[in-house]
This record gives structure tokens, sequence and C-alpha cells, in this order.
């Protein structure tokens, strides 16, 4: 037979002395019992903590030594105790209990303080619920991923004014100051503060968005500002961190700035002067170092006359004032755009190349887009959809861009087809204002069935409402 390995005193000395020095290191304190809580482990942590010698705490019962002490009475039941709050010496704490069983039976309970002050389970809950949301605010980002890619680059453009907007832009990405971008809606005002923030230093961290238009004026503050545990009915455990604090050491971008509150605007001026603040139902001063771009699609100037806005609020956004201009003022901008977004359209759609024919360019450029370059990614969006060809034509666009009388168009000659269906799109269009967009009576008119006229206004791709 095999001879049996038998360790040496020594060895079994050793390893009883690591035993005891790994179980004195525990954090927080543990304590063990037998099945009858008498106490038989006692580690110089918890000995400290409550000032107790442990080596004289071995054998006398747990009740004795330990305040509202369980440890018994999970022995005799069994039942784990995890995570349970424990009262001792008037402080809060919380303990797990765990019985340790040899063939199903109890033979010891051990038990360990996990947190010594209940504060600090609730420091770790709202670590917790500021990487929750910081990760949330990630995965958002991700998942828009081409709105969030933004940079110089992505600035497209050879006007004067445009490439003035771009050089004040960039200047701006070598302070921390606030910028105000001004500018109508969808003339790119978040794309220029994108692009500040990627090519700044604050590059490597959040860009937190916030539209103060979107939110109800009774959430804002709760979202800017994030709020406490029970600050209100429905607020959950932990609390929640707010844009603002997400934002730390990033930047955040508050669009609309105009539909602020007026009474969030004191709030938000005292954040921007002391940069600290407090949660909702919070008494912690929290300190944030974010940088904060605003963008208004609105005239603040107006708004201060008429006591909309505050003036020394505006004065604190307007360090840096950015303009972006509308599209008809830079109509050299337009094709160059419409090209840049036609490319990201088709790349999108993994669709073969499409080019815009000169006459199609002259319609675009003729055009004031009131909605700018996002009415004209809507534009090029339709085209795409009901595109037969790898060119898009002048007749190809939606018909409401042909109607510009005020800036006609050089004609040319065309096919017989072509100029038949040109007539007959100008013939349904008349019937149809005549008959302020009333189907049926438009099919009247034109003396042909309702059914037709849909599938003529199909054809053409005409609005079926007046526009």
């Amino acid at each position: 037979m095999p001879k049996r390995t038998i360790p040496s005193r020594k060895k079994v000395q050793e390893q009883l002395e690591m035993y005891q020095l790994i179980f004195n290191s525990i954090y927080n304190g543990v304590l063990v019992t037998d099945a009858d809580g008498y106490i038989t482990h006692f580690n110089k942590p918890y000995g400290r903590f409550l000032g107790l010698d442990p080596e004289k705490e071995i054998g006398r019962h747990c009740t004795e030594s330990v305040e509202n002490s369980r440890m018994h009475i999970v022995a005799k039941t069994g039942i784990p105790e995890i995570n349970q709050p424990h009262s001792i010496m008037g402080q809060n704490m919380i303990v797990q209990r765990i019985p340790i069983k040899k063939d199903g039976k109890v033979i010891a309970v051990f038990g360990q303080v996990m947190f010594k002050d209940i504060k600090d389970v609730r420091k770790l809950a709202n670590k917790l619920s500021l990487l929750e949301s910081k990760v949330k605010i990630y995965e958002e980002e991700l998942i828009n991923l081409r709105s969030t890619r933004y940079t110089f680059d992505s600035i497209i453009g050879v006007s004067r004014a445009l490439n003035e907007a771009r050089a004040e832009a960039l200047k701006a990405t070598a302070n921390q100051f606030p910028v105000l971008v001004s500018g109508d809606s969808g003339t790119g005002k978040e794309l220029f503060a994108q692009a500040i923030h990627h090519a700044s230093g604050r590059r490597m961290h959040p860009f937190v968005r916030i539209n103060c238009a979107a939110i109800p004026k009774d959430l804002l503050e709760s979202e800017l500002f994030g709020y406490e545990e029970g600050a209100f009915t429905d607020a959950r455990a932990g609390g929640k961190p707010g844009k603002l604090e997400l934002a730390h050491r990033g930047t955040l971008f508050l669009d609309e700035i105009g539909d602020l509150p007026i009474i969030m605007q004191p709030k938000l001026l005292r954040v921007l002067e002391e940069k600290e603040f407090e949660r909702v139902g919070g008494t912690t001063v929290i300190r944030s170092d974010f940088r904060l771009i605003a963008a208004t699609n609105q005239s603040l100037n107006d708004m201060m006359t008429d006591g909309r806005f505050r003036k020394d609020l505006f004065y604190r956004l307007n360090v840096i004032p950015l303009n972006i201009p509308p599209l008809h003022e830079r109509r050299e901008d337009i094709i160059p755009i419409a090209r840049h977004l036609l490319q990201l359209l088709i790349e999108e759609a993994a669709l073969s190349p499409v080019n815009i024919e000169p006459e199609a360019e002259a319609v675009l450029r003729n055009y004031d887009w009131p909605g700018n370059a996002r009415e004209l990614l809507n534009v090029l969006e339709r085209t795409l959809s009901v595109l037969d060809g790898e060119i898009i034509g002048r007749d190809d666009l939606p018909f409401y861009l042909l109607r510009d009388k005020d800036k006609p168009l050089r004609s040319k000659v065309t096919t017989l087809k072509k100029a038949q269906e040109a007539a007959e799109k100008t013939t349904i269009l008349k019937a149809l204002e005549q008959a302020e967009y009333r189907k049926v009576k438009a099919a009247d008119l034109l003396g042909i069935h309702r059914t037709l006229l849909y599938k003529k206004m199909k054809k053409y791709r005409l609005p079926l409402a007046a526009q």
C-alpha cells in the first residue's frame, strides 16, 4: 500500500497561523458561534470596534458580548440572514449571519459586519446610481453613434458666413468659457456644440445633452440636479444623479435654453457661478466641473425685454456668442451640404452611388429652405425612397420645391412624355388647390374617379394636404 503523507507539526502550525492572520485581517469584524450561540472565534477588528478583548469573549454567549445579537437564532433556524440592519451602541450597521452546516446539521454560525455605518450603504448606492446613469448615457451615445461623432470635419460649407462661425468655434476649444449658439431650427447648432467638445481638452469625458423644451417643467429640476431617495413619491431607491453631475469634467449642452422656465433660471445661474449644487431633497453639496454650451432658436434679447429671460443669466451664457446663419443666407453651402448628406444616406442604406444632375441642383439652390439642413435631409430621403436610377433629376424632387414662382428656373427642351406629365401634375395640383384638397371635389373637377386621383398624386408625389 502507498505510504500516507502526514503533515508535520511545523506545517500544521504555519497553516493555523496563516488562518489566524486571515481571520484577523477581515475588515469590519467577524464573529463565529457554535450551534448553541457560544462564541468560538472573535476577530480583532470587531474587538476594536466594540471595545472588547477578543480572547476574553471566547466561550461567552453571543448575547452577552454583542447587543441585539441574533447568531443563536440563526443557529436554531438554519436560515441565513443577508445584509440585515443591526443596531449596536446607537449605531446602525449592516450585517450578515450565515449558518455553517455539516451533514445537513448546523454546527456553527458565521457573522460579519458588512458596513459599520448605514451612511456607507447610501454612499455605495449613490456611486452605483451614478455609474448606472453614466452607463445608460454611454449606451444611448453608442446607439446614436452618428449623431455623437460630430467634429469640425462634419461642418460642411464654403460660405464666408460659415467659415467665420467655424473659426469662432475653433477659438472656443482653447478655453472653458460658456458658449451660446444661436440660429434657426435645423442649422446645426448641436453639430457645432459637439465639434467644440470633441476638439477641446474635455473630449475624453461625457457630452451630456438636455433639451429644455422637451422635458416637462415640473421634471426639469430633478433632471438637471438629480434627486435623493424619498425626495418625491416616485423617487427611486438610492436617488438619481442629474445631468449636471453626470457632465463632470465634460460638456453640458442645454438645447432650447429659451424654454428654460423663469423659476429655474436663477438656480442655473448659481450653478454656473459656483459650480456646486444640491440634489432635489438632498443636503450634500455636489461639485461638478463642466463646460456649458447652450443653444437657442429664439431671440433672447426680445425675451429679456418681455421679462421671460433673466439678463444676468444671459450675460453669463453669452460669453462666446456663436451665430449660425440660415441656409437661404448662404446658398453656396446648399449643394455641398446636399452632396454630403446624400453620401451619408447612401452609405447608411448600402445603396449604389447616386449623383444630382445640374438642373436638380439649381432647384435645390433656388429654394429658401425654411427648415434648413433638416428639411434638406428630409427632401433627399424622400427622393431616394422613390428614385428609379442613379441620377436625381429635376422631376425626381418633391413637387413643392418647383413652385417658387419668384425664382423661375431656366427651362430646356424635354421629351413630349415629360412635358405631358409636367402638365398633368400642374393641372392636378391646381384642382386640389381649388377644391381645398377635398379629393372627391378635385376628382370631379378633373373628370376622373377618386381612386385614379390618388394614384396620380402618389405617382407625382403630391402632398395629401395643403402645405
